[in-house]
């Protein structure tokens, strides 16, 4: 979904106000669903890293991550996703960190084609809202920086009801610890484990001495510009797109060229970078970050526990 986030859905306002007797109907739709849908089992487990929250919140890297943890300690796990054509960045970035990806446009299939060649856990990269799937354990991330008015959209940004956190185990963070929002958490589903991560940038060394010209496309722009002034990168100017956004030749070549005018390096984050490097990227380079997530071998435990 190539969208900007409305101003309207952090608060509750004439416009967000309006929207919800839809927000209503979909959330209708959604309880019919959980109501009627099939349930299917595989003989596998499942491990789904979803969100509720429209927009990036690192579900992606996290999947990353949990599957080489789980592969050092003897396990054979595979990423699976969803195929959806804009979504290529992703694959990409995915098959270059780790080796196991199923794609298809239905999760079932792909989760009978995991068993059938002999993986031992299917990661779901995304998927929370995918109720025909029965799931082993469930990880929620959010951003810290998280607002909301709570609505489901179009009214707000949740994907389904925030109550939705009792059908799950395990809350991801990621960023500064958030004791209000742990707290609101807690008082849906006080069983509930809360973790948190955060990114951590391995080469922004390389730019401290440049002034940066940055372009990105993801579903939290916020977290990358934190990220680079957090290292006291300067950032000279800066174009933010919709998430998934697809440059063209034209808009790249137009980035370059006022770069190459006022002497600026162009930077964007690696998921940007994959959807860019079709072209000609030389001029262009990415800021390599890898997700650092606290208590790790807890949480990795905890997944364990479901083969037992």
């Amino acid at each position: 979904m190539k969208l900007y986030k409305p101003k309207f859905w952090d608060h509750k306002n004439f416009i967000s106000l309006s929207l919800f007797p839809v927000s209503l109907i979909i959330q209708l739709v959604i309880l019919l669903k959980k109501k009627f849908t099939k349930v299917s089992s595989f003989k596998i487990p499942i491990v789904c890293i979803g969100n509720i929250y429209v927009g990036g919140t690192g579900k992606t890297p996290l999947s990353i991550l949990v599957s080489k943890e789980l592969s050092k300690v003897g396990k054979k796990p595979v990423i699976i996703r969803k195929y959806y054509k804009e979504h290529m960045d992703e694959h990409s970035m995915i098959k270059e960190n780790f080796n196991h990806l199923i794609l298809n446009s239905d999760r079932t299939g792909a989760i009978q084609e995991a068993q059938n060649k002999n993986f031992d856990t299917a990661i779901l990269d995304d998927g929370f809202q995918d109720y025909k799937i029965k799931k082993d354990l469930s990880i929620i991330c959010f951003n810290s920086n998280f607002e909301g008015n709570d609505f489901v959209i179009p009214a707000g940004p949740l994907r389904e009801n925030l109550n939705s956190i009792k059908n799950a185990q395990i809350i991801v963070i990621n960023g500064y610890k958030n004791l209000k929002f742990e707290k609101k958490i807690l008082e849906i589903n006080n069983n509930i484990d809360i973790y948190y991560s955060k990114y951590k940038a391995i080469n922004y060394a390389k730019f401290s001495q440049k002034e940066l010209l940055v372009i990105t496309g993801i579903g939290n722009p916020e977290n990358f510009l934190e990220l680079l002034n957090s290292h006291k990168l300067k950032i000279a100017k800066k174009y933010i797109f919709p998430d998934h956004y697809t440059f063209s030749k034209e808009e790249l070549n137009n980035f370059k060229s006022e770069a190459k005018k006022n002497g600026y390096q162009i930077i964007c984050t690696e998921k940007d970078y994959h959807r860019i490097k079709k072209y000609s990227v030389d001029e262009i380079d990415f800021l390599r970050v890898e997700l650092v997530l606290e208590k790790k071998e807890t949480l990795i435990k905890k997944i364990q526990d479901i083969y037992d």
